[in-house]
Parts: C-alpha cells; structure tokens; sequence
C-alpha cells in the first residue's frame, strides 16, 4: 500500500461521509487514471429509490461515461467497505486494473469475504486487491452511522 492509496482512500472516506450526512450507508468510492481522480461516487440507494445505487457502481459508470468507454483499463477503485456480488461483478465487466478497499464486509463482501468473485480464475479478467487502506477509519465510520441509528430508533438495516 503506498502513500497515494491512503490519500485516494481519504477521498473515499470523505464520500461516506457525505453518504452519512444524507442518510445513507456511508460507503465512498474514487475511481482513479493515470494517476488522476477521474470519479467520485456514495452511496444514493434510498436518495434514488435504486437498490443498484452502491457508491463504486455509481463512480464507475461515471468513470466510463468521462473516459468515453467501458473498458476501464488502467484504472484503480477505492472504495471504503470490501464490495459486494454486483459490485465486484460490475469491476470484473468493466475491465478495472485494481481494487483497494477499507474494511472486509464478512456478510456480504465478494472479494474475499464471503467469495472472491474479482480474483476468481474461471472469469476472464481479474483484478489486483489490496485490503485494509484505512481500515480502522472506514469501520468508524459506519459503526457510528449504524449506532446513531440504533439510539434514534431507525432500521439499521443496510
């Protein structure tokens, strides 16, 4: 991990906050080329009634429509919790070089967690990983929001 991740994943953290503030599962993503920040995404699935609107979905299309493509060759994902099913899916489509992320998702993380769909060698693309880009930071992050929700009372259902 080197000192460009940890600022890219701060990014991404500073997308979950904005997650937080707005209601939703803070989970921040930035889409990097060429060294550059390309796209920035949170989560909106209640902002958009859209259960497909996960923070890396969300910067990925954007990246793809900035880049004029949907192979997104040379590109690097930061996103603050281990992606999902879809979302990992949505990596290996798209072509992405490289995946850095937060803290593991043991319930739902599709990149090592619960499967490891963006290294699996029976697809034909795979991505490299690398976990644990300020992991504490991105776990606080939503135990405070879940735990907020848990006192006012609210679902804490993600």
């Amino acid at each position: 991990m080197t000192e460009s991740d940890l600022a890219f994943m701060d990014l991404a953290l500073s997308e979950a906050r904005l997650a937080a503030k707005e209601g939703e599962v803070p989970i921040g993503a930035v889409v990097v080329c060429d060294g550059g920040v390309i796209a920035r995404a949170h989560n909106r699935r209640e902002t958009g009634a859209d259960p497909t609107a996960h923070a890396e979905l969300l910067a990925v299309r954007e990246a793809a429509r900035i880049l004029g493509r949907w192979r997104l060759t040379g590109c690097t994902v930061y996103v603050t919790v281990e992606p999902c099913a879809m979302c990992a899916g949505a990596l290996v489509l798209g072509r992405v070089d490289r995946l850095v992320y937060g803290c593991d998702d043991p319930k739902a993380g599709a990149c090592g967690s619960l499967y490891d769909i963006v290294r699996d060698p029976r697809l034909n693309h795979r991505l490299e990983v690398t976990r644990g880009a300020r992991e504490r930071e991105c776990g606080a992050v939503l135990r405070e929001f879940f735990e907020k929700r848990r006192v006012s009372g609210e679902s804490v259902n993600g």
